[in-house]
C-alpha cells in the first residue's frame, strides 16, 4: 500500500514510527509520502524516521492543487488526512476526485444551530461525508472515517460487545479520562488545541432510540466513573463527540441509547468557559491585521501537545461501556485502552494521547491492505469484523483489556468459577 499523509503533527509522527517500526521491510507498507505545509517539520519525522519510504514534501492542505499534485507524483492508494477537522471536506474530497481510498481520525465539523443549538441539531459532524457515501460506493472507494482513538477504536470496541457479549443491548456509553499531569503546567492539551475546543464547547450530542440524536448543554450530566489501572474515579461530562452520529448510523438497531462523555476536570472547564467568555473560541472572525482566527492564535501561544508530552506524567484511558441481557440477566461490560505516558514516550517518542491515536489508522491501514478488511462508500470502523482489529492490537502490544462490571451476570459468573474451584480442589 501507498500513503500521502496530509499532516505530520503529533498523531502523524506518531502513526509514521508506529508504522515504521510495525513494517520495517515493506511487507504490507510500500510508502508512506509525509507531507506538511511546515516543510522543516516533515523533513524532521522524515529524518527521524531515516526510511526512503518515508520521504517528506511541502503542502496546503487547503490548495487542492498542490495536494492532487503530490497524489498523482507518488501513484499512492489512500490519502492518510492528519490533519484538524478543518481540513476534512478539503481532502476527503481531493481523495475521490483523484480516485483514491481515504482516512481520517475525527468527522467533518458541525454548525451548532443557529437560535437554540442546546434543543435542535443543525449541521452535525461528519454531514458532508457521510451524503456522500453512494458516490464513494458506486466508483469502489473507501472513505473510512474516524478511525482514530475515539472515534475509532471505541466503535471497534462496541461492535466487539455486541457480536461476543450481550443479546440485547440498552446503552452504549463512551468514557474518556485520565490523570496526565505536567509539572509546571497549569494546563495542558494531549491533543489538538484546536479541535479540544471545539468540540468541548459545541453543544454535546446524545442519542435514544425514540428521540434519534439530540443536543444537549456542554459539560452537562456529570456522573461519577472509576477507570481501572490505577487511573481511579473521576467526573465525566457531556461533550460534542463523533460517536454519538457514527454509531446510531450504523448500530441504531441493536442499541436504545447512547452518549459520551469526558473526564476534562474543574480547572480545565472553567479555561474553556474563560475562552468562549473572552470569543477566543471564535474561529470564523479574523484578528485584525491578520488571517488567522482569534482560535488560531491560542492555538500558536498555549503550550502544544508535541511541547508538553516528555514532561506529561500518568494515563489516559479511553473504552466503550456497554450495559444489557445476556442469557436473561443484566451485564455490564467496559472495553478499554489504557496508555502510560512515560511508556509511549520511551516506546515511540510521543506522548499518550497522540500515541494512543496513531495507533488506531496503522493497524487499520494493515488490515486493509492484507485484504481483511474490504469495503466501498463513506463507513466507519463499527461497519467492519471486530476480532482481527483486537487481534492485531495484541501484536502491535497496544494493551486493550475487558472489565466485567458489577451485575447480575457478573454475580453468577462469581458464583460458578467459586464452585468449579471447589469440584476441582475436592477431586
Amino acid at each position: 500500500m501507498k500513503i500521502l499523509m496530509v499532516g505530520t503533527g503529533g498523531v502523524g509522527e506518531a502513526a509514521a514510527v508506529i508504522a515504521s517500526k510495525r513494517d520495517p521491510k515493506g511487507d504490507w507498507l510500500e510508502l508512506m509520502v509525509l507531507s506538511d505545509y511546515s516543510l522543516e517539520r516533515a523533513q524532521s519525522v522524515s529524518e527521524r524516521i531515516a526510511d526512503a519510504r518515508f520521504p517528506a514534501e511541502k503542502v496546503n492542505a487547503r490548495n487542492k492543487d498542490e495536494v492532487k499534485a503530490l497524489v498523482q507524483k507518488y501513484q499512492v492508494d489512500l490519502l492518510f488526512n492528519a490533519c484538524d477537522p478543518s481540513f476534512n471536506e478539503n481532502l476527503f474530497d481531493v481523495a475521490f476526485e483523484c480516485g483514491v481510498h481515504y482516512t481520517d481520525m475525527a468527522l467533518s465539523l458541525s454548525v451548532p444551530h443557529p437560535t437554540d443549538p442546546y434543543h435542535k441539531t443543525n449541521v452535525m459532524m461528519g454531514d458532508y461525508q457521510f451524503a456522500k457515501h453512494e458516490d464513494w460506493e458506486k466508483r469502489g472507494l473507501l472513505a473510512l472515517v474516524g478511525i482514530g482513538m475515539d472515534p475509532g477504536a471505541v466503535n471497534v470496541f462496541a461492535r466487539f460487545a455486541q457480536k461476543h457479549y450481550f443479546d440485547e443491548i440498552d446503552e452504549i456509553s463512551i468514557k474518556d479520562g485520565g490523570n496526565l499531569s505536567a509539572e509546571g503546567y497549569d494546563i495542558t492539551f494531549g491533543f489538538s488545541i484546536w479541535t479540544t475546543i471545539d468540540e468541548c464547547l459545541n453543544p454535546p450530542f446524545k442519542w435514544e432510540k425514540d428521540k434519534g440524536i439530540y443536543t444537549v448543554e456542554p459539560f452537562s450530566e456529570p456522573e461519577k466513573f472509576t477507570f481501572p489501572d490505577g487511573i481511579g474515579e473521576q467526573e465525566l461530562v457531556n461533550v460534542e463527540h463523533e460517536e454519538m452520529v457514527m454509531l446510531p448510523r450504523f448500530m441504531g438497531d441493536v442499541a436504545k441509547r447512547m452518549s459520551f462523555k469526558y473526564g476534562l476536570g474543574a480547572d480545565f472547564i472553567t479555561m474553556l468557559k474563560n475562552l468562549r467568555a473572552l470569543r477566543l473560541d471564535d474561529k470564523l472572525s479574523k484578528v485584525r491585521g491578520t488571517e488567522f482566527s482569534p482560535r488560531d492564535v491560542v492555538g500558536m501561544v498555549a503550550p502544544s501537545p508535541v511541547e508538553v508530552a516528555d514532561k506529561l506524567k500518568g494515563k489516559c484511558c479511553v473504552g466503550t461501556l456497554v450495559t444489557g441481557l445476556k442469557d436473561g440477566k443484566e451485564r455490564k461490560v467496559f472495553l478499554y485502552q489504557t496508555s502510560d505516558n512515560e511508556e509511549l514516550m520511551e516506546r515511540i517518542g510521543c506522548g499518550c494521547v497522540v500515541g494512543q491515536t496513531a495507533y488506531n489508522p496503522v493497524m487499520a491501514f494493515e488490515l486493509l491492505a492484507k485484504g481483511i478488511w474490504q469495503g466501498k462508500g463513506v463507513l466507519g470502523p463499527e461497519c467492519f469484523d471486530p476480532d482481527p482489529y483486537i487481534e492485531l492490537a495484541d501484536e502491535y502490544d497496544f494493551y486493550m483489556g475487558m472489565m466485567e462490571m458489577e451485575s447480575e451476570y457478573k454475580k453468577l459468573m462469581d458464583k460458578q468459577a467459586l464452585l468449579s474451584t471447589v469440584k476441582i480442589l475436592s477431586k
